[in-house]
C-alpha cells in the first residue's frame, strides 16, 4: 500500500449537496449492545506523512466491531468498513460526524437499507462522538506514538494486534473492568 504526504487534514467536511441527517441520541441511554454504533476517522502520522485510520464502535461495549487503515479519504474503505461491521451485527442507530465519507448517499443508504436509524453529530460538536474520540486517543497514546511505525505494513500489523488487544484484554472501569469483547457477546469476533 503506497502512502502520500498532504497537510493536516480535515477530516469533518460534508460533502456538498449531500443530506445531513439530525442528532437523534441527545438524553438517550444507550443501555445494551447494537443499540448504537458510531464511527470516525482519524490521521495516524508517518515519517513521511500519515495514513487515515477508521473505525466502528459499539457505544455500550466500547467494541471495535471492523476498522480499516487508508492512503486516501475517498469514501471506498469506509464503504469497506461498514460492510464487514454490518456483516458481525446491526445497531439500532448508527452516529458520525458529517463528513463527506458518512453522508454520502452509498454510506446513508446502506444503513437505511439495512433498517438502522442514521444520527450525525451537529457542527463542532465532537462531544457527540465521545466514545470514538477517546478510542483515538487510546490507539495513539497506548500505541502508534510509543511504537513509532516507520512504514505502512508495520503500522496495519500492529494496530490489528492493538484492537485484538483492545477489544480482548484490556479491562475498562466504566465496563467494571471486564473487557469490550466480554461485554459485547461470548464469542464475540475481533476486529
Amino acid at each position: 500500500m503506497a502512502w502520500a504526504i498532504y497537510p493536516k487534514p480535515k477530516l469533518s467536511l460534508a460533502g456538498r449537496g449531500h443530506k445531513v441527517y439530525p442528532y437523534l441520541l441527545r438524553g438517550v441511554a444507550v443501555e445494551r449492545v447494537n443499540q448504537v454504533w458510531s464511527a470516525d476517522i482519524t490521521y495516524v502520522p508517518l515519517p513521511g506523512g500519515f495514513m487515515y485510520l477508521a473505525a466502528t464502535i459499539d457505544w455500550f461495549s466500547r467494541y471495535v466491531v471492523a476498522w480499516r487503515l487508508s492512503n486516501t479519504l475517498d469514501g471506498a474503505f469506509c464503504q469497506e468498513m461498514l460492510e464487514e461491521a454490518l456483516g458481525r451485527g446491526r445497531p439500532e442507530v448508527f452516529n458520525t460526524d458529517q463528513g463527506v465519507q458518512f453522508t454520502a448517499g452509498a454510506w446513508t443508504g446502506r444503513l437505511e437499507r439495512a433498517g438502522v436509524a442514521v444520527s450525525m453529530d451537529g457542527r463542532g460538536r465532537c462531544l457527540d462522538n465521545v466514545l470514538v474520540e477517546r478510542l483515538w486517543r487510546s490507539v495513539k497514546y497506548e500505541d502508534v506514538y510509543l511504537k513509532g511505525y516507520e512504514r505502512v505494513p508495520e503500522l496495519e500489523g500492529g494496530l490489528r494486534a492493538y484492537f485484538g488487544f483492545y477489544n480482548t484484554e484490556r479491562r475498562h472501569q466504566s465496563l467494571d473492568y471486564r473487557t469490550p469483547a466480554e461485554v459485547y457477546g461470548v464469542g464475540a469476533k475481533t476486529a
